[in-house]
């Protein structure tokens, strides 16, 4: 869940630093954090980028953590209700709170990240207007609720947009140039 809020706007190597910090000064709970100075946390959490913001925003997290009952409790609400109370904390907003859900509570929810919205829309499987819970619905429509697939999934369309189908794409390289329309022209038979 800390990962989840670490990683808004930033590289995931980043936010293993970050949490690496957390975790030599033995701060990776929510009670430690909660507890802890801002400016101090702060200092920890600088390898993510907007050290300060997300100070702020972890803190507010892990307060609501705490006083909604931590895992156990939080891990009985039905997922509809979670997502909307996760929405409510401040600096979550859907792609944090779906990315909680999907890997910390194991819920069926498909995280649409700008990563899945490039590909997607490259593939021409959306237009790019779509808003995201009209997209995120379309895939968790198209593939049933499934948490292993979805993770699966997402773990793959990152791992793709990192490698491959980067803001300037390496086409050439990609299994799907055949099938893609953004590599239109560049595949050779």
């Amino acid at each position: 869940m800390v990962g989840a809020i670490l990683t808004q706007n930033t590289a995931w190597s980043n936010v293993e630093k970050a949490i690496a910090n957390l975790r030599a000064h033995d701060k990776l709970n929510a009670t430690a954090i909660a507890a802890v100075r801002k400016e101090q946390l702060a200092g920890w959490l600088r390898p993510s980028g907007y050290f300060n913001v997300k100070a702020t925003r972890l803190k507010h997290f892990c307060r609501w953590y705490y006083q909604a009952g931590g895992f156990s409790r939080l891990s009985e609400t039905a997922t509809d209700e979670l997502r909307q109370m996760l929405l409510s904390v401040n600096g979550i907003g859907r792609e944090t709170a779906d990315d909680i859900l999907l890997y910390a509570f194991q819920r069926p929810v498909f995280v649409i990240d700008a990563y899945t919205r490039r590909l997607f829309t490259r593939l021409e499987l959306f237009d790019g207007t779509e808003d995201y819970d009209t997209m995120r619905g379309a895939i968790e429509s198209a593939l049933g609720p499934d948490v292993a697939l979805f993770n699966e999934y997402h773990a793959l369309i990152v791992r793709h947009g990192k490698e491959l189908c980067r803001v300037r794409p390496r086409c050439n390289e990609c299994l799907m140039l055949k099938r893609c329309p953004a590599g239109d022209g560049l595949a050779t038979e």
